[in-house]
């Protein structure tokens, strides 16, 4: 038997991973599944969108391209950095990955040794301490509550730094909770951030949805001092239902992006060229707005919807998510751990949930809304049917 590295066995595999396709599997064998796991929106990518990337193809662009991105990219990129979230970066401060989780995992690489402290609150996506364990750090989790909206408080932050913390990682709007932190909150988080001379992430790849006039912040824009500090994660999945494109960036200090370009020149090389010219289509071309507009305005009926049946249905509480297409419902009430009732779910009602536990949050679920208002209105019959048993 082939001895493997210990880093790996350190590493669990992606659990809403697993369960969208142990739901896709038995979609296949013709069982009627509702799936509410995978944080993917339902619509199709913008024409205009796939129309520039197919121009691309039929004009040859389909050799390497430069490690960091196409230029033009970078360039649109930056732009939209300074327009949209008032970044003072240039293209030489920007590289191009393949999606956004890649362009974490590049930023862990080349900016976290053995020891160094990464504090991350919960709950939390995922992927972020696995790539800090992969980077040889340490993940420090600061647990929030539904009391504060799963919101980390500057107090909890001071606590939790020691002589070893390096980075904070800070994503707004959330996944799995859909929170967004207003101005206030970001300023407080950030002021910390420079008197303690940290780094911070900002995973900002649901920042175009938002309800209710939320309006998304980015930390870097609050003074020279944060920009100093912060690098910014997004890409084009979410906002531009571009999910299979793996089209992500990174934004931050120049000697950060170079080192992340040196890591990416040995693991990817470029992100697909012709997909490249697809992104630029989708920051520059006049129809976006619009088709971003369109998928906001289907999420947010669905929003309305899936909230009114959490909340009628007995033992099962959730807070009202901000942004992002999730709702985290609190099931402490049922009695079951996240991953029974997920398990209890999926095989007796047919209903495909993501466990709190991948999150940090054992005694809640992760419901995703990026599906139609059928498939909704099913999904919660089959919910409340499941709820009523225990």
């Amino acid at each position: 038997m082939i001895q493997l590295a210990t880093r790996v066995t350190q590493v669990t595999p992606s659990l809403t991973l697993a369960i969208t396709a142990k739901a896709k599997e038995m979609k296949a064998q013709g069982i009627d599944v509702c799936s509410f796991s995978s944080g993917e929106p339902d619509f199709d990518t913008p024409q205009h969108i796939k129309e520039a990337a197919s121009s691309a193809l039929a004009q040859g662009k389909t050799k390497y391209g430069p490690v960091a991105g196409e230029p033009g990219l970078r360039q649109a990129i930056a732009h939209k950095l300074n327009q949209d979230n008032q970044l003072n970066y240039s293209a030489d401060h920007i590289i191009v990955t393949n999606g956004g989780k890649h362009s974490l995992f590049n930023l862990m690489l080349a900016l976290i040794d053995k020891g160094d402290e990464v504090i991350i609150p919960a709950p939390y996506w995922l992927s972020y301490p696995e790539m800090v364990k992969l980077a040889e750090g340490t993940p420090v989790i600061v647990n929030t509550t539904a009391e504060t909206d799963y919101k980390i408080t500057p107090e909890q932050l001071r606590q939790a730094i020691t002589s070893n913390t390096k980075l904070l990682v800070l994503n707004s709007p959330s996944n799995p909770t859909g929170m967004v932190y207003n101005h206030e909150e970001i300023k407080a988080l950030a002021e910390v951030v420079v008197d303690h001379n940290l780094w911070v992430v900002s995973d900002e790849i649901y920042e175009k949805i938002l309800y209710d006039g939320t309006e998304h912040i980015s930390i870097g824009s609050l003074g020279e001092e944060i920009f100093k500090r912060t690098i910014i994660s997004n890409g084009f999945a979410k906002s531009y239902s571009m999910t299979g494109w793996r089209i992500g960036y990174l934004a931050g200090p120049g000697d950060l992006i170079k080192a992340t370009s040196t890591i990416q020149s040995h693991s990817t090389s470029n992100v697909c060229t012709f997909a490249q010219y697809g992104a630029i289509a989708a920051l520059e071309s006049p129809d976006s707005p619009q088709c971003l507009q369109k998928m906001l305005d289907a999420f947010t009926q669905r929003r309305q919807v899936i909230l009114e049946r959490i909340r009628s249905i007995p033992k099962l509480s959730c807070p009202t998510p901000m942004g992002a297409f999730y709702v985290f419902i609190d099931i402490s009430q049922t009695g079951l751990n996240s991953l029974e009732f997920c398990d209890g779910l999926l095989n007796k009602q047919q209903v495909a949930a993501i466990p709190g536990k991948a999150f940090g949050a054992d005694n809640c679920i992760r419901l995703s809304y990026a599906t139609d208002l059928a498939s909704i209105e099913k999904g919660m019959d089959r919910i409340e049917k499941f709820v009523t048993t225990l």
